[in-house]
């Protein structure tokens, strides 16, 4: 019986290891080893199953061997255990095997899905991989290119040169060493010849034992990049508008003729040009019309130039060119030409038809040219004295050029104007003007004149800096200071409402064209508290006319309000009667040329006497100015002038306001 029962064990185990073995297919997979264990395990407990059947059925006489059925048994239990030990250890290694394939998988996707091309090489340099991207650049698909060389699939060049460049899968292989070509890489598509800017990287690949297995090759496509970084270096050196280069661009390109200049003694010239009366077109037609002629004149100024002349626009209408290697008399001819293209085009603009010129100043660049600077200021300066001489002409630059010198001189003036406005380095002088005739107002009448202190104390005149502050514009701004002490001044006087005191203030053409002038003007009264009847202010003919507009309105506003005008240097200008019908002035200054030789030339004379009698049959008083001398003086009175104004009368004074000079 004892031998029947362990039989029956030893079936049951066995069994259960063959159930427990096919389990193991579903958790290991090895769908075929395991079939085969259990199957034989199957087979095992089978056997054990008939060997049990035959022992039951010759109970109790014929019986196997217990001892050979133990051992049975023990072997049928080692069965199970194995089974069941065995179990873990090949879970391990399928997760292990799941952790490669994941690994291998990913690694895969990666490079399927990354930006750059890859293409892997064995140990001999043949293809092993490449990614999409390494494809689409390579212009050959894996297929093709598996077991190539390098210099089958990819083709590498000098954007420059256009020479091949080294294989560097090669290089790598025999130095050890990752190798990278630089930017200027160009790779040529085999499929369609495209071409692509790439930085190329190849780097070796590596075993555990540190030995060389393959390289690496990482093609990144900067194509873009490099298109995007050309548009930017074009933005910043060109001219939106016209598409010349701009000023930084040319200064750039100057610099280096100078330095071709010093080291290889070649002479190359500069021209400076501007356009004559372009501000006309903006103010009658719109910014929009002005750039169009800009464009317009570009156009044709690149057609007179050679292929090696350098063109730009320098900002607003001025224009520069550099001639390379170009002799004086050759370059003198070619600006010829170009001034004389841009004075026959007319520019049309919906009904306007304007005539165009430019002034040109032309510099030569020698070994002796000292800088960039002083190379545009002279070229500035020369295109000025153009401009002075009548427009649309041309003038060359030398050293000993007197009129380039007055000017240089005029730019001096410029820093110790803008230095008098900060520091507050002018002061005002008063002149009288004194009635002559006892039928004219009794109350006491000066003329504010400006002088400039400088560094060491002198009394500078105003013919001295006065050019220089119209050329640059610093005329409003002291106009302004002028006013805005003179009120000043004005105010610290005790004087009474009724006015017994006049004081006339000179205004320059430029203050009188700007609108914000008459507000500032306005708004001094208003902080000085001064009578608008206590100033006069004096405009000359040329300011007149230069601002005709502008002028009538300012004239129009402070007369309304109290404020009185005189016309100054009255009958030096063609027109000075044509405006007496439309300024509303009280005062006619005759111009000072007429006064000192009234007594010398009897068309001076004659010519006072009339401008005297009009000025009374339109109800204007007349003021003589530059009266030197008693007989001057009694001649006017005969005339009947009403005021007169000069060293006879008074000489300038220092203002001064409760016992101090009001501007030191």
């Amino acid at each position: 019986m004892a031998t029947i029962i362990i039989l029956a064990i030893s079936v049951l185990l066995q069994l259960t290891a063959a159930v427990l073995a096919l389990r193991l297919i579903h958790t290991t997979g090895a769908r075929l080893a395991w079939l085969t264990l259990s199957s034989a395990i199957f087979l095992m407990a089978l056997r054990r199953a008939m060997t049990l059947g035959t022992a039951i059925v010759a109970y109790p006489l014929n019986q196997p061997s217990l001892q050979t059925e133990s051992l049975a048994l023990f072997i049928s239990g080692l069965v199970l255990f194995a089974v069941i030990m065995i179990k873990p250890l090949f879970e391990s290694i399928r997760r292990s095997e799941q952790v490669i394939f994941t690994e291998k998988e990913r690694m895969h996707v990666t490079l399927q899905a990354i930006g750059d091309g890859v293409v892997s090489f064995d140990i001999h340099g043949r293809v092993q991989y490449m990614n999409p991207v390494a494809e689409s650049l390579c212009g050959v698909s894996l297929q093709d290119a598996k077991g190539q060389s390098y210099d089958k699939i990819l083709v590498l060049v000098d954007e420059s040169s256009r020479l091949l460049l080294p294989d560097p899968v090669n290089q790598c292989l025999e130095k050890s060493i990752s190798k990278k070509l630089d930017d200027r890489t160009l790779l040529i598509n085999q499929n369609n010849h495209t071409e692509h800017s790439v930085e190329v990287m190849a780097s070796p690949i590596k075993d555990r034992s540190n030995e060389i297995i393959g390289t690496v090759l990482v093609l990144h496509d900067i194509t873009e990049l490099k298109g995007m970084a050309r548009q930017l270096s074009y933005q910043a050196s060109h001219d939106s508008l016209t598409g010349l280069i701009n000023r930084q661009e040319f200064e750039h390109r100057l610099g280096k003729l100078l330095e071709d200049s010093r080291h290889n003694n070649v002479q190359h010239a500069m021209c400076y040009m501007d356009m004559d009366d372009f501000k006309i077109v903006n103010d009658t037609c719109g910014h929009i019309a002005g750039d169009e002629m800009l464009k317009a004149i570009a156009g044709l100024l690149k057609k007179q130039v050679r292929e090696t002349d350098v063109l730009a626009r320098l900002g607003g209408d001025e224009f520069g060119i550099l001639f390379e290697a170009c002799p004086g008399d050759q370059v003198q001819g070619v600006v010829e030409k170009l001034r004389q293209a841009v004075s026959e085009y007319s520019f049309a603009w919906q009904d306007n038809v304007f005539n165009t010129s430019i002034s040109i100043g032309v510099v030569p660049i020698t070994s002796n040219s000292v800088s960039i600077t002083d190379v545009l200021s002279a070229a500035d300066s020369a295109c000025y004295v153009a401009k002075e001489r009548g427009r649309n002409c041309v003038h060359v630059y030398t050293e000993d050029d007197n009129e380039i010198s007055k000017r240089h001189g005029q730019m001096k003036w410029v820093q110790v104007i803008q230095k008098a406005l900060l520091e507050n380095q002018f002061c005002l002088y008063s002149q009288s003007i004194s009635t002559l005739n006892q039928e004219s107002e009794s109350k006491k009448f000066y003329e504010i004149l400006l002088r400039l202190i400088d560094e060491n104390g002198t009394v500078i005149r105003p013919t001295s800096f006065i050019p220089a502050a119209e050329r640059y514009y610093l005329m409003p701004a002291i106009d302004r200071w002028v006013v805005k002490h003179t009120l000043s001044y004005i105010n610290q006087q005790t004087v009474d409402a009724n006015g017994t005191e006049l004081y006339s203030i000179n205004l320059s053409g430029q203050s009188l064209g700007e609108e914000e002038f008459l507000d500032y003007v306005l708004q001094q009264f208003e902080l000085s508290n001064v009578h608008f009847h206590q100033v006069c202010f004096e405009i000359t003919e040329t300011a007149v006319i230069s601002n005709i507009v502008c002028a009538q309105n300012f004239l129009e506003t402070l007369r309304n309000k109290g404020c009185l005008f005189a016309l100054d240097d009255f009958g030096s200008g063609l027109s000075s009667f044509t405006y007496l019908k439309t300024l509303p002035v009280d005062y006619l200054k005759i111009d000072g040329s007429f006064i000192q030789n009234l007594l010398s030339d009897e068309n001076d004379y004659n010519l006072v006497i009339s401008i005297n009698q009009i000025g009374h049959v339109m109800g204007i008083n007349t003021i003589a100015e530059f009266v030197e001398d008693k007989a001057t003086l009694q001649a006017l009175e005969n005339i009947g002038i009403d005021y007169a104004q000069g060293y006879e009368i008074g000489r300038p004074e220092l203002l001064q306001a409760e016992g101090h000079v009001l501007a030191n």
